[in-house]
């Protein structure tokens, strides 16, 4: 028996809830597809819109991360300077039953921020030089598992395809509507009924469809917190890392608007859910005091916790932040 003090029910009920909207929310935004692929040329449509987005699917899934992390001026991260990163990733990757750690890179930015990205067996892992610096120790172990919790769950597989689909609806709905107002005087002068059902779906497609994607994205991310807190047994350090990304990252951001002027409350067109439900969902996974948690099942959980002691003194190097 490992202590964990992630309350089993809470976190059961809350996978079950992030599973369904997965489902939903998935299978909503494929068969939006399919109907605008069907509306666009009929059964051959649908075939030709499963065969491109497969083959866009295995291209994007197979895409080397060294892409995107040009695409960021992302630089590998010193195992030297930086022994305890490495080390709280390679035991929390073994946690989480990983073959092989993911490999980690930096970014210069003042932004806190930090991303997965790669497949499963070649998964890379960015951070900002803002987010080690600005981050104690039990915080940051938060975030590595957070993003590590993408990676087990191959959520970058998944918002591929959700990106694809939507994608693809939109193309196929602006072309729908051109072919539509191509041949509408034909249509208004005899020439047969405007299909008036069909124009409303290639309408609302391009934002239904992206509406699914966000959907389907903000639930990614309360699976992912979940991941990371059964990972660390320690939902608060992550709590604690949004609120503080939360208070700092808004700062930065209202420097820049007129005075007077407040950031606008998140909507449905986010990526990310609220801070706030986030940081609520978190606590409510606390389990009561003398709570266990049987980990049999789980073999790769055995050990010592990988979060470090947050009041051990801590070290800069280059500006950044390093603990020992």
């Amino acid at each position: 028996m490992l202590p964990v003090s992630i309350d089993p029910k809470t976190r059961d009920r809350y996978r079950r809830r992030n599973r369904a909207h997965t489902l939903f929310l998935a299978f909503g935004a494929i068969l939006l597809l399919g109907l605008c692929a069907y509306t666009l040329a009929g059964p051959t449509g649908v075939v030709w819109a499963a065969l491109g987005g497969g083959l866009s699917l295995v291209m994007a899934t197979h895409m080397s991360p060294r892409m995107v992390l040009g695409l960021y001026g992302a630089h590998e991260l010193s195992r030297h300077d930086y022994p305890q990163v490495y080390r709280i990733v390679r035991l929390l990757s073994d946690r989480a039953g990983l073959s092989a750690p993911p490999r980690l890179y930096r970014v210069p930015s003042r932004m806190m921020n930090a991303f997965s990205t790669g497949r499963r067996d070649e998964a890379v892992i960015c951070m900002t030089d803002a987010l080690i610096a600005r981050l104690n120790a039990r915080e940051f172990v938060g975030v590595m598992a957070h993003e590590l919790a993408h990676i087990v769950h191959e959520d970058i597989t998944v918002m591929a395809l959700a990106d694809i689909v939507s994608r693809m609806t939109s193309v196929m709905s602006a072309l729908g509507l051109f072919l539509v107002i191509f041949h509408l005087p034909g249509l208004l002068t005899g020439g047969g009924d405007v299909p008036y059902a069909a124009i409303a779906v290639l309408i609302i497609a391009p934002t239904l469809g992206t509406a699914l994607q966000l959907g389907l994205s903000r639930t990614r991310e309360y699976e992912a917190d979940l991941g990371a807190a059964a990972l660390t047994g320690d939902p608060d350090g992550l709590a604690s890392a949004l609120e503080k990304l939360e208070r700092l990252q808004g700062r930065m951001w209202e420097a820049m608007l007129p005075q007077g002027a407040r950031i606008p409350d998140p909507s449905v067109l986010r990526t990310h859910p609220q801070t706030e439900e986030r940081v609520r969902r978190l606590k409510a996974l606390k389990a009561e005091p003398g709570r266990w948690v049987d980990t049999g099942d789980r073999p790769h959980v055995r050990g010592h916790s990988p979060v470090p002691d947050t009041g051990a003194p801590r070290r800069r190097l280059r500006g950044l932040g390093a603990w020992y």
